[in-house]
């Protein structure tokens, strides 16, 4: 029996909706963010521009913005909506607004993110939606939250209507049968989240996986709450909803843990975080019964390794159960080959800074090694 395997170097399938211009140009891009002392300048004079008032703003959003997402708005992002969905690529707005302290900027968020539920509902070019609970709450008070420490009249006023707004999102997606991410955020507020992602699943997913947790597999003690979690669904009768993630706040979180000395929640090496993502994979395809799961990553290995695993245990490339996921703009060999292909695959995007993206030096090198592949393939180079 030939073993199976996804040709993940295939750049024309990759590249098949870019045009030799706009290969070029992803080209440039990638080559500056590649060298990590033009990146590092670029951004510092970038920063420096924009405290200025300096008029970089078109530049930016003509570059780099373009790249990376989609759009500022809804209608921005319906091109490439369309364009992704013509590729069988599945889109989620993200409206990711963090750090707010008002509650009228709370409620402002809220309203936008009820918005793009309301644009993907019945879409079937957009599988998900999702939001972040720093984007409609304060800080202070989900990290009172996680510690679970006393509150005051205030802060307790404040949960409350963080609970209403995380509530009514949750709502309106279930009245829409659109299934909604819950992003995983700092170690020190997760806790909150958590509580709140697992009462609306609680709440929500009695029937079909609508609200969906997020997991990052480089803090230790996420597999564990995996497992844990699914004995808590199984005990209330719902089904529970994972996405998978490596994780995001790397070095955030080492210098908080070192500066206030505790525990570093943070696997001590990528191999630890790679098992350990494994690992969460191969769980939840031994439970795809109860258990729905998307895969967000852009590890080629990772994503070859549930593609085999799902042909080697006869499950449909389609499964309702099983999702990858990349970002806009990073591991397009993996979006549209797992599309060319069937699988279930959606790209997050709208408003992902491109510091975030940029930051992964790894997969930078390896996009640009395709895009020059595919430069050749074309004989434009």
């Amino acid at each position: 029996m030939t073993e199976f395997f996804l040709d993940f170097r295939d750049t024309k399938t990759a590249f098949a909706d870019k045009s030799n211009s706009e290969l070029k140009e992803k080209y440039r891009l990638f080559r500056m963010l590649n060298s990590p002392l033009l990146n590092s300048l670029g951004t510092r004079l970038t920063r420096f521009a924009l405290s200025a008032g300096l008029p970089v703003e078109g530049i930016i959003k003509s570059t780099i913005f373009e790249q990376f997402c989609g759009g500022e708005t809804i209608s921005e992002c319906e091109k490439v909506i369309s364009k992704l969905g013509a590729s069988n690529i599945g889109t989620i707005l993200d409206f990711a607004i963090e750090g707010k302290s008002r509650e009228e900027d709370f409620d402002n968020t809220k309203d936008e993110i009820l918005r793009t539920i309301d644009r993907a509902k019945d879409d079937p070019n957009m599988p998900f939606s999702v939001f972040k609970v720093t984007g409609v709450a304060p800080l202070g008070t989900l990290e009172r939250l996680s510690t679970k420490k006393r509150l005051d009249a205030k802060s307790q006023a404040k949960c409350e209507r963080i609970q209403q707004r995380v509530s009514e999102i949750c709502a309106h997606a279930f009245e829409a049968g659109q299934p909604l991410f819950i992003d995983a955020e700092e170690s020190w507020i997760q806790d909150a989240i958590d509580r709140l992602a697992e009462g609306a699943m609680q709440r929500y997913n009695r029937d079909a996986p609508i609200i969906f947790t997020t997991l990052q597999m480089y803090r230790i003690d996420r597999l564990q709450f995996l497992r844990e979690a699914r004995k808590r669904a199984n005990a209330g009768g719902y089904v529970l909803g994972v996405k998978l993630v490596r994780g995001a706040y790397m070095e955030k979180e080492r210098e908080r843990a070192a500066e206030l000395r505790y525990p570093d929640p943070i696997q001590p090496d990528k191999e630890s975080t790679d098992a350990d993502y494994d690992a969460a994979i191969e769980f939840c395809l031994d439970h795809l019964d109860d258990v729905a799961f998307v895969a967000g990553t852009h590890n080629e290995t990772t994503t070859q390794l549930l593609a085999q695993k799902m042909h080697a245990r006869g499950i449909p490339t389609d499964h309702p159960h099983v999702f990858f996921s990349q970002l806009y703009g990073m591991g397009d060999n993996l979006s549209y080959v797992l599309a060319k292909y069937n699988y279930n695959d959606a790209v997050p995007y709208l408003s992902r800074r491109a510091e975030e993206n940029s930051a992964a030096a790894g997969f930078v090198s390896r996009e640009l090694d395709l895009i020059t592949a595919e430069i050749k393939r074309r004989g434009l180079a």
